[in-house]
């Protein structure tokens, strides 16, 4: 079993890669456990991975977008304190990035931290937020307002899980995938560009345990030195800002991954037309790394100029003016901008809707 440690001021911790699920069954030696699954994993998988779990030791929680906020955190608190929890309990979840946000804020906060294990079971967790410390909270419409710093014990990561994902889960963690391919460098870039068609095709479970790990590699190149988030690991909010707001306006209806490809284009657009990214380098990103990324179509209300300009104002990191924006530029440099005026945001908005074809 492949292992990789991370460095965290709160905690190192490990990320355990696994081609079987047997690491379940050794959960069965920790004293003191207790499982969150999401219910969608617990349906799929009841018979077999889990058939041997004692229920009084397990929570199913229904999972949406929606239920990512302080009340189904409370939920945990229930279950956990029900059960005489203590601060010697281990919290283990599985599921996907939801499932982390929520498990992840309710073992940081009861008794100020408690033990806590996390296997994700999609891409968008595996190659993406497994690793980071973030855990974070949906406040009314603000997505992501809530939040603490808090690394897992250690995750155990099994591309296995994948292969029940619908296919709306799986791109939604490509687009992740394809977002840390452009941010780490132009090889790495290049060699996305060659294996998407695997990684969309499915099949490829060789190419995708290497993007997956590439991903991790790339994110916790931005995260060295910066793990709380002050200066470089802004930059991994590429395709984010735009993003976060293309979430909001569709009521979650985009999903997260997929919203990020949208972003970034948006963001190559800006680029394109503030004269740092040249047209050829725009073209190819665009036909073979985001265009085959996309399989979400928002429509012309969740893309509304005023909509997503309410929505970017928002975002925690903005403190001037003007809207933050994350680009990449010629020479596959990242570069954060803090001065996005309404007229570029719209003007780009409207090239973006002709660019994917939005009526």
């Amino acid at each position: 079993m492949q292992v990789i440690r991370v460095h965290s001021a709160i905690r190192d911790y490990e990320v355990h890669f696994s081609g079987s699920f047997d690491f379940l069954t050794a959960f069965e030696d920790i004293p003191n456990r207790f499982y969150v699954i999401d219910s969608n994993v617990w349906e799929l998988y009841r018979d077999s991975l889990f058939s041997r779990l004692d229920p009084e030791l397990v929570m199913v929680l229904p999972i949406e977008e929606d239920r990512k906020n302080l009340y189904t955190v409370m939920e945990v608190y229930d279950a956990l304190m029900s059960r005489s929890a203590k601060r010697n309990m281990t919290l283990i979840s599985i599921g996907g990035g939801i499932v982390q946000d929520i498990t992840g804020f309710a073992a940081s906060t009861l008794y100020r931290g408690i033990n806590w294990i996390f296997v994700p079971t999609t891409l968008l967790a595996q190659a993406d937020s497994c690793i980071g410390s973030k855990t974070s909270l949906n406040y009314k419409s603000y997505k992501n307002l809530v939040g603490t710093f808090f690394p897992p014990n250690r995750i155990f990561l099994s591309p296995g899980f994948t292969r029940t994902l619908k296919n709306e889960d799986y791109f939604s963690g490509l687009g992740e995938v394809v977002k840390l391919h452009l941010m780490g460098g132009e090889q790495l870039a290049r060699e996305l560009m060659l294996n998407l068609p695997a990684l969309a095709g499915r099949e490829n479970a060789a190419a995708l345990l290497s993007a997956i790990e590439k991903s991790l590699a790339v994110k916790l190149g931005y995260m060295q030195d910066d793990e709380f988030d002050t200066g470089k690991r802004n930059l991994l909010n590429f395709g984010h800002c735009f993003g976060h707001a293309v979430e909001s306006t569709s009521a979650f209806a985009i999903p997260h991954g997929q919203a990020v490809v949208i972003g970034m284009m948006f963001a190559n657009i800006v680029a394109k037309n503030r004269g740092l990214m040249s047209v050829a380098l725009f073209e190819q990103l665009h036909q073979q790394a985001l265009k085959p990324a996309l399989t979400a179509q928002p429509d012309k209300g969740q893309l509304d100029t005023d909509a997503v300009f309410a929505a970017m104002k928002m975002d925690k990191k903005r403190t001037g003016d003007g809207l933050v924006l994350i680009m990449l530029i010629n020479g596959f440099e990242m570069i954060k901008i803090d001065d996005l005026t309404y007229a570029e945001l719209d003007a780009a908005n409207h090239e973006l809707q002709k660019l994917i074809g939005v009526a």
